[in-house]
């Protein structure tokens, strides 16, 4: 690593809060460790009874037990005080949000109780509704090829269900794959990868290794080209083609890509069978997915990288710098850094376009992100396309009392010569507030005050402040108290 990147900061370990409630949370550590109640009752040195009612929310856990824990299954505290439902609950809020459910008083208090005390039924539950999206978005795309009218969908139409299996996928594994992370460093080490002039390494890997595939730069002048290619593998010519239209750093990412999708293909396949993503467009969706971590950890080691990110107090310029990665590569690293034992910031991440369509979302943070639909007009991923290439930042409060300290920049993807359109995201990253202190970007920011924080919700129909002058949708559970003759902050905000 380069001798200019500074040492980070010592921070002091805290204990969790004392007398979490983390039942389903012990419950899925025991069966996924094959102990019955019994047993772990007897390793922890309590009843059985008395670990049936900590499974069941019951009974609290002392920080005492929270340690014996730990050493039992070999885990930090925060693995297991983290609330790993957190998003589970957020998902079927936002269902329970439908107009289709209008009819029924279902309060957030009855969805809490089943998240916390039946996480399996509420994950069955929230499966039962996304089918029901996925029939209704069908009808809605048959009306349209019929040219009849548009069917009713309960709600904005979404069509992309196989990325959605996909994102649990990713969430469910809380984005590392520790199978990939091996491979790549085995891979990296065969190759003898120089990551600072990356690209000729990975090309002579892919025709050594390979059988002789050719990595060609295609000229955009060439009258074959089909129009936004920027990648394509011949298996019978064995060539790899690469558009000249991509920059340094996005080259040698797609190379890597490609050896992951060679190199990786037995890890890979394993890990989508594991997550029962079958045939069809949610599995090639996934080898997309995890060739591109891949490509992230062969070109980004984890143990280089996490050093790298503490050493300059995760500022994401300086790491594109260092590891010339792109600023949206650097924060999708930046969310894998979950290794036991060697663990950076925890951190949530989203992708928007000018329309407010999410393309990607993972919350390592905690943070409730919404599963259909867009989130909070007040997320500051939205407000950064008002500064385009600009880093915004923004101290949100939830409306439960969370507090989050997130960033959000602009991207764009170049179109190509004079005429061609350019494409723009926005991409969001952010942590709890106990770990903003980390980052260099809460500098001269009052953590600690709560008005300091702006008020911001997951998204409008299951958000319950009542006080917002962006409120695009009325919230479920609250009566609408409409005076014609009088206009509030909203359409859906009563004036006082």
């Amino acid at each position: 690593m380069s001798d200019t990147l500074r040492k980070p900061a010592k921070t002091e370990k805290r204990l969790p809060a004392r007398n979490p409630k983390l039942g389903s949370t012990i419950r899925r550590l025991r069966r996924e460790n094959g102990l019955t109640q019994a047993r772990m009752a007897e390793q922890l040195g309590i009843s059985a009874p008395y670990l049936n009612l900590i499974e069941h929310n019951q009974r609290n856990v002392t920080a005492t037990l929270l340690l014996k824990l730990a050493d039992l299954f070999g885990l930090q505290l925060a693995d297991i005080a983290q609330d790993d439902d957190t998003q589970l609950l957020s998902d079927l809020m936002e269902a329970f949000g439908d107009p289709v459910f209008g009819g029924h008083d279902v309060l957030n208090t009855d969805i809490r109780d089943l998240v916390s005390g039946n996480p399996t039924a509420a994950r069955a539950v929230l499966t039962l509704y996304d089918s029901y999206r996925r029939g209704q978005n069908d009808l809605a795309t048959l009306a349209d090829r019929l040219g009849g009218e548009e069917i009713e969908a309960g709600g904005a139409q979404r069509r992309d269900l196989p990325s959605e299996a996909v994102s649990d996928m990713i969430q469910t594994n809380g984005n590392h794959f520790p199978e990939l992370e091996s491979c790549a460093e085995r891979i990296r080490a065969e190759a003898g990868i120089d990551l600072h002039e990356p690209f000729q390494d990975l090309v002579d890997y892919l025709e050594t290794r390979f059988d002789g595939i050719r990595v060609v730069i295609l000229p955009s002048t060439a009258r074959h080209v089909r129009h936004g290619t920027v990648r394509r593998f011949d298996p019978v010519g064995r060539t790899l083609i690469i558009s000249e239209m991509l920059d340094a750093c996005s080259r040698r990412f797609q190379v890597a890509h490609q050896i992951g999708l060679l190199a990786a293909h037995d890890e890979i396949d394993a890990l989508l069978d594991r997550h029962g993503l079958d045939e069809g467009e949610a599995r090639a969706l996934g080898r997309v997915a995890l060739a591109n971590y891949f490509a992230a950890a062969l070109l980004m080691p984890y143990d280089r990288f996490l050093e790298a990110a503490r050493a300059v107090r995760y500022d994401i310029e300086m790491l594109e710098h260092h590891f010339g990665a792109s600023f949206e590569q650097v924060c999708h690293r930046l969310t894998t850094m979950q290794r036991k034992g060697a663990k950076g910031v925890p951190f949530h991440m989203v992708r928007v376009d000018l329309a407010g369509n999410m393309s990607k979302r993972f919350s390592g943070s905690g943070i409730r992100i919404p599963r259909h639909g867009s989130a909070c007009p007040r997320w500051n991923v939205y407000a950064a396309f008002m500064t385009p290439g600009r880093i915004h930042t923004q101290l949100g409060r939830m409306p439960d009392g969370a507090s989050f300290f997130c960033i959000a920049r602009t991207v764009r993807n170049r179109g190509g010569g004079y005429g061609v359109s350019e494409t723009y995201y926005s991409v969001g990253i952010g942590c709890a507030v106990e770990q903003a202190g980390e980052l260099v970007y809460a500098d001269g920011i009052d953590l600690g005050n709560p008005a300091q924080a702006l008020p911001v919700g997951v998204a409008c129909r299951i958000c319950e402040r009542m006080d917002c002058r962006q409120r695009a949708f009325p919230p479920m559970h609250h009566d609408l108290n409409i005076n014609e003759n009088s206009r509030g902050l909203s359409a859906y905000v009563t004036a006082r």
